[in-house]
């Protein structure tokens, strides 16, 4: 009878028998060579997010001209444990050696390599949550005690594995290695977009660069010469209800999910005789994390009064241009101050440098499709990091 326990949800199809329960040491062997003649003069240290890395990049120091004669000698494909924990370290961390051909560690690391296992796999056994309970088991008290979890090499290789068959293993982790691919391609993607964004910003704002056909100067203006600061009418408390018909952000929900709500009535009501943003003006927040912003998109919701408000402008002034400009404004009075609210005479007061309305189209035009870049690559990043962790608590039993 199968041991329900230790068949995974999601498995590839023609697999089903149940996983073993095996010991590490039955997979893997302990590595203890020193470099005693100096093989290798690279010191790694453990990074949760980068896996084995040279110290002098990690730490940005050198360290390479400690003797390193006493040192564990690991080789690409072996693996390290750092055995010790302290604040903000992940507890259990293993990583394989896949960036240099071989380098040097510690005694302090338990170095083993792979005998009868998929070492793919175990790369990413490592990864989960499995492994993480696991080695929090066999921690021992004592050194709890002194702020740091350790476990002797002998406890550590006694630990508990749920693996399936070989075949079953390349399988799991063959799939999961394309994921991370993928992640990290999409990471760097991200990276280099945001770093494009930037240096743009950097030069157009500077007036570096300018889109071809455009040599007027730009005028230099305060934002109140342009328009007001609107907001919505008041909303108290009584008004409003955690279920209803219109969204009611409040500064704390601004930009997230809405925990109040107002009726079709009264918004109707006070959106008729009121001040309400037009579809593509900026909601700012006037407190809180102040200048924090928001394009508005013409869908029904209400916003609280003072704390989230709009420059309501004439046709000199391009939102989309706008937008862009309060990435990077300098608000009026605020410099170098311990004030958490931004009033309205920050706002107006606040200096702009502003092109013609056709450049400022030009220039929110071009920025803002970077942002659409930006924002579908973060989406899609966001969805394989979900894709990666619906399989690592499913593949895995």
């Amino acid at each position: 009878m199968k041991n329900e326990n230790l068949v995974p949800k999601v498995r590839f199809k023609g697999f089903s028998d149940p996983w073993e329960q095996r010991k590490l040491f039955e997979v893997t062997e302990r590595v203890t060579r020193k470099n005693t003649q100096l093989q290798s003069t690279l010191p790694l240290t453990i990074s949760a997010q980068y896996g084995l890395i040279d110290q002098n990049t990690f730490f940005d120091k050198q360290v390479a001209s400690r003797d390193v004669s006493g040192y564990y000698l690991i080789k690409n494909g072996e693996f390290a444990y750092n055995k010790s924990y302290s604040k903000g370290y992940p507890v259990g961390t293993i990583k394989r050696l896949d960036k240099y051909s071989e380098g040097v560690l510690s005694t302090l690391y338990i170095l083993f390599k792979v005998t009868n296992a998929d070492s793919q796999f175990l790369v990413t056994y490592f990864e989960g949550n499995k492994w993480y309970q696991e080695v929090m088991k066999r921690a021992t008290e004592g050194a709890r005690n002194h702020g740091l979890l350790n476990i002797s090499p002998k406890d550590f290789f006694n630990m508990h594995l749920f693996i399936p068959v070989k075949s079953e293993q390349y399988k799991v982790g063959s799939i999961i290695l394309k994921i991370s691919c993928l992640i990290a391609a999409n990471e760097d993607k991200l990276e280099q977009l945001k770093t494009l964004k930037k240096l743009m910003m950097q030069k157009i704002f500077s007036q570096e660069w300018r889109f071809k056909g455009f040599t007027d100067p730009w005028e230099q203006r305060k934002l109140g010469d342009y328009g007001n600061i609107a907001m919505n009418r008041r909303i108290f408390k009584e008004e409003t209800s955690t279920e209803g018909d219109i969204p009611f952000y409040k500064i704390g929900t601004f930009g997230k999910n809405p925990d109040a709500f107002i009726s079709q009535k009264r918004f109707i009501e006070y959106k008729s005789k009121y001040p309400y943003p037009k579809k593509g003006d900026i909601l700012i927040s006037a407190s809180g994390s102040i200048g924090r912003t928001i394009e508005y998109q013409g869908e029904n919701a209400y916003y609280q009064d003072s704390n989230i408000v709009w420059l309501n402008h004439d046709e000199r002034l391009v939102n989309s241009f706008l937008k862009q400009f309060y990435l990077i404004v300098r608000w009026s009075g605020l410099e170098g101050s311990t004030i958490k609210r931004l009033y309205n005479k920050n706002i107006l007061k606040t200096n702009i440098c502003v092109p013609l309305v056709d450049e400022q189209n030009k220039i929110g035009n071009f920025l803002s499709k970077l942002d659409s870049l930006i924002a579908a690559n973060e989406d899609k990043l966001n969805q394989l990091k979900k894709l990666k962790k619906y399989l690592m608590q499913n593949m895995f039993v």
